[in-house]
C-alpha cells in the first residue's frame, strides 16, 4: 500500500515539466490524481502514462485564473472523488518582457494571475473542506526568484513568487493549528518550458546541469508523503553549480524596449 492511498491529489500545470513528474509520483504512492490543465490533450497523455503504470487519473480541463472555474472544478472532485486531500500549485508563467520599465499591464497581469491569483482561488476552494476534517497538505511551487528577484525571471515573474510565499506563510501561520500543512517549494534554475520565454532561452548543455521537474517532483513527494503530524514550511532546491547569468540578465534588459531606448552596440 502507497503512502498516500486513496488520498485525492489536485496539481495544476500537469500536462509538463515538475507538474507531470509530480502527478506520477503521487499516483505511484496511490493518490488518485487530478490533472489540472488548459489542454485537454497534454493532460490525456499524462493520465495515459500513469495509468499504464498501474494508478489512477482523471483529467480536468480548467482556467485556473477564473474563479467560476475553479469553485466548478472542485465542487466536480469533490462530487466525484471526494475532498481534496492535497493541492499542488504548480501552474507557472513567465513573462516575455522582463524589465518593469517595458513591460505592458496586460502582460503583468497575466503573470499575477498564473502565479498569484490562481493559487488564492484554490485555496479558498479547497479550504472549508481542510479545516473541517483537520487535515490537507497546499502545497505551492514558489521559485529562488522569490528570495533574489533579478532580471532572469523578469519583475512580474518574482514579485508573484514573492506574493504566493507570503501567502503560504499566512497559510501556515493561520491554520496549522487546525490541521492544514502549507508548503512551499523554492526551486533555482529548473529545464522546465518556462525557459523558453527568456530573452535568451538556455542551450541545452545549460538545461541539463539545471535542477531538472523530476527532482522537484522529488521534494513534492517527499513533503507530501510526511506523517500528518509533520510539516515542512519551506523547502529549497538549487543547481549544484551556480552558472553564470550576467549575459542573459543584460540581454533581458532590453527586451521589449522600443527601439529609440535600445544602446547601439
Amino acid at each position: 500500500m502507497g503512502l498516500l492511498e486513496g488520498k485525492v491529489a489536485v496539481v495544476t500545470g500537469a500536462g509538463t515539466g515538475m507538474g507531470r513528474s509530480t502527478a506520477a509520483l503521487l499516483a505511484a504512492e496511490g493518490a488518485i490524481v487530478v490533472l489540472v490543465g488548459r489542454r485537454s490533450e497534454v493532460l490525456d497523455d499524462v493520465a495515459s502514462a500513469i495509468t499504464a503504470d498501474g494508478g489512477r487519473a482523471v483529467v480536468r480541463a480548467a482556467d485556473i485564473s477564473s474563479k467560476t472555474d475553479v469553485d466548478a472544478l472542485i465542487e466536480d472532485v469533490r462530487t466525484s472523488l471526494g475532498p481534496v486531500d492535497i493541492l499542488v500549485n504548480n501552474a507557472g508563467s513567465a513573462s516575455k518582457v522582463l524589465n518593469v520599465r517595458w513591460i505592458s499591464q496586460e502582460e503583468w497581469n497575466e503573470v499575477l494571475d498564473v502565479n498569484l491569483n490562481a493559487v488564492y482561488l484554490l485555496t479558498q476552494a479547497v479550504l472549508p473542506d481542510m479545516l473541517s476534517r483537520n487535515t490537507g497538505t497546499i502545497i505551492t511551487v514558489s521559485s529562488l526568484a522569490a528570495v533574489n528577484p533579478n532580471l532572469l525571471g523578469g519583475a512580474a515573474y518574482g514579485a508573484a513568487k514573492a506574493a504566493v510565499r507570503n501567502f503560504m506563510t499566512y497559510l501556515h501561520n493561520t491554520f496549522r493549528n487546525e490541521g492544514l500543512r502549507a508548503v512551499t517549494i523554492l526551486p533555482g534554475e529548473t529545464a522546465t518550458p518556462i525557459l523558453d520565454n527568456r530573452a535568451r532561452p538556455p542551450h541545452a548543455e545549460e538545461r541539463d546541469a539545471m535542477v531538472q521537474p523530476e527532482d522537484v517532483a522529488r521534494a513534492i513527494h517527499l513533503v507530501a508523503t510526511l506523517p500528518q503530524r509533520t510539516v515542512v514550511q519551506e523547502l529549497i532546491i538549487a543547481p549544484t553549480v551556480q552558472r553564470d547569468t550576467s549575459g542573459d540578465i543584460e540581454i533581458s534588459r532590453w527586451t521589449g524596449a522600443p527601439a529609440g531606448e535600445v544602446p547601439q552596440r
